[in-house]
């Protein structure tokens, strides 16, 4: 995603290596799930990707899509099936390293 975003207009963030003092809301819960902040609202899973998208102007359509409630509805569901076999696909590329 960093390479797509040329005009660098995303700020990563890696809360796995930042202090637990810096963080605003739970750590645990920022690592769980996929986190964005877009203006000024905290967006997580499917809409914090979407929002991201949206930065981006080659996945803007996609982002722009997810503003409607059912493509978000089911790019949520989706991204709950990712979270739940994350672990599993993790192991495997760990095998494959």
């Amino acid at each position: 995603m960093r390479r797509l975003d040329r005009r660098r207009v995303i700020q990563f963030t890696d809360v796995s290596r930042t202090a637990a003092t810096d963080c605003p809301i739970d750590r645990a819960m920022l690592l769980a799930r996929f986190h964005a902040r877009e203006d000024g609202n905290l967006l997580s899973g499917a809409a914090a990707f979407a929002a991201m998208w949206r930065a981006v102007p080659m996945l803007r359509p996609f982002g722009l899509m997810a503003r409607n409630r059912l493509v978000l509805a089911v790019l949520e569901r989706a991204y709950v099936a990712f979270l739940r076999m994350r672990p599993r696909l993790q192991r495997l590329a760990r095998r494959l390293a």
